[in-house]
């Protein structure tokens, strides 16, 4: 089972209509935007429900029928199966506006972009407006994109709605990274930086001993996986000293026999490297390129009096590196 929030639970469920709004609407007075890095399936669908809302309550005022792009073709992609599929996926209450006609999910102003040419025009678009992309930790996708051209931007808000693992780019961002490298750039973190709590597709800790608890019989281990390695370690033990399961955290690599319930072989801990503790490598590295580059000019001027034919030639080459290496 899985212990992403295996340490914490999320308490009272706060009032994501009211957040979102305030958040719209506050940035939308400055002049900037709301840049939403989110997972494609379920997550995006949640904010276009509330965002819906929104609109036809009319809660952002003085902004009219304001832009909301979803930029990630899988994002649409899974859209499109909510909506092919409304009685498997809406709850009680969304099923109840459909009743009504209403498509929960889906209002006027909601742009949807698959073309690269389509997203790269979001960034042309003057107009105050929510851009929902993927990948919700910012570690690829089109949403590094939307931070180049937002995160330096004092208007603007990167809004948050899903948990942010070790090492990732959005987990640097929440927690305070100044600047950031987006495309061999460096990009000033000056805009408001903003997360809605428990909006999550994992449950917190009360939720998950509740899940367990519901076999019958009772398993007769319990691995404990996709968490923090601190989280794993801490939800294991709980699951072992408070509810007398027999619990582990594989390491990468370990081996269990199910039929004899023992462990064959054990793991190895691979500890997830921020990108703040790589720096030092890459540091290491630009450095030794820097010595290249003197060692280059070096040898250019040991080649001075050489033939026009010999300087045109090492001319092209190092013209054709640069040409190569210049993006």
């Amino acid at each position: 089972m899985e212990s992403t929030y295996g340490d914490r639970n999320h308490g009272e469920k706060p009032d994501y209509l009211k957040e979102l709004t305030e958040i719209i609407q506050t940035t939308f007075d400055r002049g900037g935007n709301v840049v939403i890095p989110s997972f494609a399936v379920g997550r995006t669908q949640i904010l276009l429900y509330y965002i819906r809302k929104i609109k036809a309550e009319g809660l952002v005022t003085g902004h009219g029928n304001f832009k909301v792009y979803v930029d990630s073709p899988l994002s649409n992609e899974a859209t499109q199966i909510f909506n092919e599929n409304i009685t498997d996926n809406f709850d009680q209450e969304a099923l109840e506006l459909v009743q009504k006609g209403i498509n929960p999910i889906t209002f006027p102003g909601l742009r949807t972009t698959i073309t690269s040419d389509e997203s790269k025009a979001i960034n042309s678009d003057d107009d105050c407006k929510v851009i929902i992309s993927a990948s919700g930790m910012c570690d690829a996708g089109r949403i590094r994109h939307h931070l180049k051209h937002n995160l330096w931007r004092t208007d603007s808000t990167i809004l948050f709605v899903g948990h942010q693992s070790t090492g990732t780019l959005g987990q640097m961002i929440l927690d305070g990274a100044t600047e950031v490298k987006l495309f061999g750039e460096i990009i000033q973190v000056n805009a408001e930086i903003r997360k809605l709590s428990g909006i999550s597709g994992h449950a917190d800790k009360a939720g998950l001993i509740n899940w367990l608890q519901h076999f019958d019989p009772k398993p007769k281990r319990v691995f404990v996986t996709h968490g923090d390695t601190s989280v794993c370690d801490l939800f294991t033990e709980c699951l072992k000293n408070e509810y007398d399961y027999n619990a582990v955290a594989p390491f990468s690599g370990e081996t269990y026999d199910l039929t004899l319930n023992t462990c064959v072989e054990k793991g190895k801990v691979i500890e997830v490297q921020s990108k703040g503790e790589k720096k030092h490598a890459i540091s290491t590295v630009y450095e030794r390129l820097i010595n290249a580059g003197k060692r280059l000019m070096v040898v250019i001027q040991h080649n001075e009096g050489g033939t026009n034919k010999d300087l045109a030639k090492f001319t092209d080459q190092i013209n054709s590196l640069c040409d190569k290496w210049d993006r």
